[in-house]
């Protein structure tokens, strides 16, 4: 047996084994993993940088509104840059009397059916008497004791290039009447821009008169015209002009001549049928063509309504010049009512086309719309 104090150092020897038996039992610490190290993930590609933006020159922004201020009377001008889409104007927004500007929704809504297979406008048609309707039909010559036979594809390039309100109110007809103008219209949304209810109501109702049959014979639409008391041709021609059956507005119709330009509306045949007819035209030579400078060219659509006491409700040009290099612009300017003398108002249409033709000299090159 040992003694105490043996006990006490055999302890304190195997005290330090114990420990290290102990610590040996013992699982050891984990320590942390590091994370395996991945390539970065690549960064998607850059968004395109946009297109520059293209203004319209500020010269012709001023000159537009300027032309527009000094003129007296209720005018709408717009003008649009076909190839880079800028737009200035003068009331632009504002409706106004159409007239026979209205004749080129016609031919697109019986274009916009060849292009459907609905018409063709090798279609054969005779022109009798009873279709005459009012005012300017150079087609009411053309007629033997049977009629006038011909071609809607015929009757169109009459409407457009002579402005013939019977060889249009013919067309109108065969496509559908004014409620298929109106769908066309909005299909294509062409913006604010109505149609009436064709030639002969829409001036009758201009006139403060009932339509007959027997006002398309010789004068008679104009006798019984001017039979009514003059306060109630008056009222009507407020009327009218307060709120157009037939309005619409400069700018819609600038963009719709852009969008034709551009080939947006119809296909490529109806679209360069539209715009080389609308070329042939001879109309209004004093309007808008009246400014061009050499080279440039014009396809258009005039449009003139009544006259009461000196006051004109509607005297119009609507078209796209091009220039020698084949950048093209939009054009309408609509005169809404007017006491100006018709060199006054021609003027301000030459004046107009003189600032595009102006600016265009000072623009920057940009890709330019083919011309059909």
């Amino acid at each position: 047996m040992r003694k105490s104090g043996e006990w006490i150092t055999g302890w304190r020897l195997l005290t330090p084994m114990a420990l290290v038996v102990a610590a040996a039992c013992v699982a050891p610490t984990a320590q942390p993993v590091a994370p395996i190290a991945r390539a970065p993930a690549p960064l998607p590609p850059a968004p395109p940088a946009p297109p520059p933006v293209i203004r319209a020159p500020a010269s012709l922004e001023t000159r537009i509104a300027e032309l527009g201020r000094n003129f007296s009377g209720s005018v709408g001008i717009a003008v649009q840059d076909v190839s880079s889409g800028w737009t200035v104007g003068y009331n632009a927004a504002r409706p106004m009397p159409q007239q026979s500007v209205s004749k080129l929704w016609v031919s697109m809504a019986v274009l916009d059916a060849v292009d459907r297979g609905t018409i063709r406008l090798s279609e054969p048609v005779v022109v009798r008497r009873e279709n005459l309707t009012v005012f300017h039909q150079p087609v009411r010559a053309m007629m033997g004791k049977e009629g006038f036979s011909t071609t809607y594809g015929e009757l169109m390039r009459i409407a457009l290039t002579q402005s013939d309100n019977t060889c249009n109110d013919m067309l109108l007809r065969r496509a559908g009447g004014p409620d298929a103008i109106r769908a066309m219209i909005l299909d294509k949304r062409l913006g604010r821009i109505a149609f009436g209810p064709g030639e002969t109501l829409l001036q009758s109702g201009i006139a403060g008169m009932e339509w007959r049959p027997e006002y398309s014979s010789g004068n008679g639409f104009q006798i019984a015209r001017a039979a009514l008391p003059y306060a109630q041709r008056q009222a009507a021609m407020d009327r009218y002009l307060a709120d157009p059956m037939d309005g619409a507005s400069a700018e819609a119709i600038a963009a719709a001549l852009a969008r034709l330009q551009r080939g947006e509306l119809l296909s490529p045949a109806s679209t360069s049928l539209l715009l080389g007819t609308m070329r042939d035209s001879r109309t209004g030579p004093q309007r808008l063509r009246g400014g061009l400078a050499p080279g440039w060219t014009l396809a258009h659509k005039t449009g003139t309504g009544q006259d009461l006491g000196g006051m004109v409700a509607g005297y119009n040009d609507v078209g796209v010049i091009t220039s020698p290099n084949g950048r093209s612009y939009a054009i309408a300017v609509m005169i809404g009512s007017t006491r100006q003398s018709i060199p006054v108002r021609q003027r301000l249409m030459n004046d107009v086309v003189r600032a595009v033709v102006a600016a265009d000299a000072w623009a920057p090159r940009q890709p330019t719309i083919a011309a059909f």
